[in-house]
C-alpha cells in the first residue's frame, strides 16, 4: 500500500525539509501532505518540497492545503510539529521572564516558564488535531514533535485517548556524542536511557560488553577543569563570544552531574539546565555565563535560515545540485519508524509513551522518553532497571508539572498556571509567580480563547 504521510505545520524552519529528505532516500511511491495555517508558510513549504523532488526525481506526489481536514482522509502517518506564535511568542515569552529574573536556556521548550507559556498555546490546537485524525485517519501513525513534549503528548492521550507517539532524536544525539568522546563508532555502544523529554538518563553505557562509565567519569573531571579554566576569562561582552561557545561545547553542567548521579543526561546543557533552574538563578550562574546569551544569536540564525528557504522556494531557478548538501543536521526518525513497524524488524528507537511500569515510582500515565521496540502491531517499551533516588527525584515533580499544566491549558485555569509556575522551581517567591502568569496570560491573549472565556 502506498503511504500516505501528513506533515502538519509543514512551514516549519528545519522540520521539513529534513522530513522530505527522509521520504526521498526511502525511494518508494507515496503521497505527502503539507498543512500549515500560515498562507505563505505552506506556499513556501510546497514549492521547496517540489523543487527538492524534482530535484532527485523521487516517486512523491505532493499536496498542499492550510486545512488539515482536506488531507487527512486516507493518512497512513500523520506527523504533528507545530507552533503558535512563532518565534516571537517564545522571544516574548523569554523576555516576560527576564523581567523576575529569570533566563532561559534552550529557548523555554522543556520546563521553565517559557515552556508552560507555550503549553497553554499549544495544547489545545494539538488536542484538536488529535481528535481529526482520529475522525478522518484512525488508522495512521500519529507522530508528535511539538514541544514541550512530554506535557503535549499527555494532553492528547489524556483528553483524546489517541496513541500519540512522542518523537526527539535528544538520546541518539547525545549518544553518538559520548561514542565521539569515547573514540569509538556508535553501533559499538549499548546503553540504557530513560527519563522525561530532555532529560533523560543514561544509565548505563557500554562498549563492546564493557562498562565505560569508568572512562567516562574521567572526561568528565576533565571536561569540567576545563571549562572552570574557561570561565575565569568570561563575561556577557560581545566580545566574548567565543569563549562563551567553547565553554558550552564542553556540556561542563552534563559533566557535572553525571559525576553527582553515575548517570548522564540527554540533551546537552541547553536544555538539561532548564530543569535545575534554582542552579542557575540570575546572571553568571552558569560557569560565569548568563543563560540565554545564545538566544538571540540562535534566533538570527533562524531568520536567516527561513529567508533562504523562502528564497529557494520562490525562486524560478531549480535548486542547485549541491542543495541536499546545505541541510544541516541528522535525519529524523518518523519515517524509519513507520518502515520498522511496517515490517515487523525489531528495531529500538528512544520514543516519549505512557510509563506503564517502565519507572515503576511513577505515574503510569506519564510520558517516559526511553526505548521501545518496533513491531507489527506497534511500538512496545522495553522494561528498563529502577532508577535510585537521586535520579528519580529529578523526575518526579516535573512529570506532576506536566498534569497541572496540561490541566490549566484544557480548563483556561490561571490558579493552576500559578501551580505550574511555583512547581516549575524557577520563580522565587508566590508573589511573582502570580504576577508572571497574569503577565504571560495577557502578552498572549489572542492565543489563549479559553483563559479569556473563563474570565469574562
Amino acid at each position: 500500500m502506498k503511504e500516505r504521510v501528513v506533515l502538519i505545520g509543514a512551514g516549519s524552519v528545519y522540520f521539513t525539509r529534513k522530513l522530505v529528505v527522509d521520504l526521498i532516500h526511502r525511494e518508494e511511491p507515496l503521497v505527502l501532505g503539507l498543512v500549515d495555517i500560515d498562507e505563505t508558510a505552506c506556499e513556501m513549504a510546497e514549492k521547496l518540497t517540489r523543487k527538492m523532488v524534482e530535484l532527485k526525481g523521487a516517486p512523491i506526489e505532493v499536496r498542499a492545503s492550510g486545512d488539515r481536514r482536506e488531507l487527512l482522509p486516507g493518512a497512513t502517518a500523520v506527523i504533528a510539529a507545530i507552533a503558535v506564535g512563532g518565534r516571537e511568542a517564545g522571544r516574548l515569552d523569554r523576555s516576560i521572564a527576564e523581567k523576575y529574573g529569570i533566563y532561559h536556556t534552550g529557548g523555554g521548550d522543556s520546563c521553565m516558564p517559557g515552556a508552560t507559556s507555550n503549553a497553554l498555546r499549544v495544547i489545545p490546537p494539538s488536542v484538536a488535531i488529535a481528535e481529526d485524525v482520529l475522525e478522518l485517519a484512525p488508522q495512521a501513525l500519529f507522530m508528535n514533535y511539538t514541544n514541550p513534549m512530554s506535557t503535549v503528548c499527555r494532553a492528547i492521550r489524556r483528553e483524546t485517548g489517541a496513541e500519540v507517539i512522542g518523537l526527539c532524536t535528544g538520546t541518539r544525539d547525545v549518544g553518538e556524542y559520548l561514542a565521539g568522546r569515547l573514540g569509538v563508532e556508535p553501533s559499538r555502544m549499548r546503553y540504557n536511557a530513560v527519563g522525561i523529554n530532555h532529560l533523560t538518563w543514561f544509565t548505563e553505557i557500554r562498549v563492546d560488553g564493557k562498562d565505560v562509565k569508568p572512562r567516562l567519569r574521567e572526561i568528565a573531571r576533565e571536561q569540567v577543569a576545563r571549562a572552570r579554566e574557561l570561565s575565569a576569562g568570561v563575561d556577557d561582552s560581545p566580545e566574548k563570544a567565543e569563549l562563551r561557545q567553547k565553554i558550552e561545547d564542553l556540556q561542563p553542567f552534563s559533566w557535572q552531574l553525571f559525576l553527582l548521579l553515575d548517570a548522564f543526561p540527554a540533551a546537552y546543557d541547553w536544555h538539561v539546565l532548564e530543569f535545575f533552574p534554582q542552579l542557575i538563578r540570575g546572571r553568571n550562574s552558569y560557569f560565569g555565563m548568563t543563560q540565554g546569551w545564545q538566544m538571540e544569536q540562535y534566533r538570527e540564525e533562524r531568520q536567516k535560515t527561513y529567508a533562504r528557504m523562502q528564497e529557494d522556494a520562490f525562486a524560478s531557478a531549480p535548486l542547485p545540485q549541491d542543495y541536499f548538501e546545505t541541510i544541516p543536521g541528522p535525519h529524523e526518525y518518523a519515517i524509519d519508524i513507520v518502515s520498522s513497524i511496517n515490517n515487523d524488524d525489531g528495531a529500538v528507537y528512544s520514543t516519549n509513551l505512557p510509563n506503564r511500569g517502565r519507572i515503576p515510582e511513577l505515574p503510569d500515565e506519564c510520558i517516559v522518553e526511553g526505548p521501545a521496540m518496533a513491531t507489527a502491531g506497534g511500538l512496545r517499551p522495553l522494561a528498563q532497571p529502577r532508577l535510585p533516588p537521586g535520579l528519580l527525584g529529578t523526575l518526579a515533580t516535573q512529570f506532576q508539572w506536566v498534569e497541572v499544566t496540561v490541566e490549566a491549558a484544557v480548563e483556561g485555569n490561571r490558579d493552576k498556571v500559578i501551580q505550574a509556575l511555583i512547581l516549575d522551581g524557577a520563580v522565587d517567591s508566590y508573589e511573582n509567580a502570580t504576577l508572571l502568569a497574569d503577565e504571560l496570560i495577557a502578552a498572549h491573549a489572542q492565543h489563549l480563547p479559553r483563559f479569556s472565556a473563563q474570565n469574562s
